[in-house]
């Protein structure tokens, strides 16, 4: 029996983050590659640290030359990536950080099992299980915690970089424990904000002071009352942020790009991968067709797994689990979706328009729970769906 009176809690990061910066960096990459070329082939790893950025992983173009071409823009793509995040540090500065480019050709091996096949036969690019996730505790179909965790670090971030704030530095974390009564998000017992600042001399109280109005401003009203316990910058000073006070990575913060811990995450991480790459593609898939499923009243709640087979273009299995929320039988719901959505790796990429340079901006402040934007980005998040499953069920 599931329970409707607990606290539940989930974290984001910022842009700043060094593992965003990661994410940022990778993704800003494969935008250049497909603005070159739709079906450029992409698996980007970003590594971070200390006044130095190293970027490797295998790229692919039809024109070897074009291929060389972007070999020598790498540099240029990570600065300007790390200039607009805001970092001009002593030991982390979008100028003078060593950038190592160790990224090459596709392996061959890799790629035949993509290639063999033609259109709707093209293969799975690996293995693996995918999860999407959507509950109608939030307009935007998502967790409550993870929502506004991400609303809260976006928002900080949009008053750093206009001038606003200009004590906050790039770097920063959010914490969210939310109350749910009769299963539904109603407060906030706890917040964590842990953010960088510039002035050395700030307390925890100043820093308290400056974030307090945004926080307020985009929790819901109420959510925030004289029980809530406030963590802001517990540690003390955060002066040294980024790269330079931990390492990051790509692809490191899988929980924080998903559902916050709220929703099953398969094996695999998003940024710097290609479409053709099943672990964000079905991922995007299996979220567009959960979102979809409670939008169109079918459930409260939903999860869809869907598995693939590298080389195999249909998927292994679909799985939809409604926790006792759904109008109809999951069973039902599994067959809707193998008859209204083409699940083949091309099949996905068609229908959602995932060919195009639209993952830059995915890299921080969560892939869903995103409004669709008229250039395809997000496309994942659109409920167009809905009288089609509704007519199949």
């Amino acid at each position: 029996m599931s329970r409707n009176n607990y606290t539940f809690t989930s974290e984001s990061v910022s842009e700043g983050h060094p593992d965003k910066v990661c994410d940022r960096i990778s993704d800003a990459i494969l935008d250049a590659l497909l603005t070159e070329e739709p079906e450029a082939r992409v698996a980007c790893e970003t590594f971070a640290t200390t006044n130095r950025v190293v970027i490797g992983g295998e790229i692919g173009l039809s024109d070897q030359d074009k291929l060389h071409e972007y070999m020598g823009r790498i540099d240029d793509i990570a600065r300007a990536c790390i200039r607009d995040i805001g970092y001009e540090q002593d030991k982390f500065h979008w100028k003078t950080c060593e950038i190592t480019n160790l990224l090459h050709e596709q392996s061959a091996h890799i790629a035949q099992g993509v290639n063999a096949a033609t259109d709707k036969e093209e293969g799975a690019g690996d293995q693996g299980i995918m999860f999407g996730f959507a509950t109608n505790e939030t307009d935007a179909l998502m967790p409550a915690p993870i929502l506004y965790a991400h609303a809260i670090l976006k928002r900080l971030a949009e008053v750093r970089k206009n001038g606003t704030e200009p004590a906050l530095g790039p770097d920063a974390k959010s914490q969210l424990s939310v109350r749910y009564e009769n299963g539904k998000p109603v407060g906030v017992s706890s917040l964590v904000l842990s953010t960088q600042h510039m002035d050395p001399d700030l307390t925890s109280a100043d820093i308290r002071d400056i974030v307090a109005p945004y926080i307020t401003e985009v929790l819901p009203e109420g959510w925030l009352d004289d029980a809530t316990q406030w963590h802001v910058n517990p540690t003390g000073k955060f002066v040294i942020g980024g790269p330079d006070g931990d390492a990051g990575l790509t692809g490191r913060k899988i929980i924080v790009d998903t559902y916050g811990g709220a929703a099953p995450h398969g094996g695999g991480a998003f940024s710097g991968k290609d479409p053709t790459k099943v672990d964000r593609s079905a991922a995007y898939a299996a979220r567009y067709l959960a979102k979809n499923v409670v939008a169109a009243g079918l459930a409260e709640k939903c999860t869809i797994q869907l598995s693939y087979a590298i080389g195999v273009s249909k998927p292994l299995s679909i799985y939809c689990d409604t926790f006792g929320t759904g109008a109809v039988e999951p069973a039902l719901i599994e067959n809707a979706i193998d008859k209204i959505m083409d699940l083949t790796p091309r099949g996905i990429r068609e229908h959602l328009s995932l060919n195009k340079p639209i993952y830059e901006r995915t890299a921080a402040y969560g892939h869903f729970g995103r409004a669709p934007e008229a250039d395809g980005g997000f496309s994942w998040e659109k409920t167009d769906l809905v009288e089609a499953l509704k007519a199949a069920v």
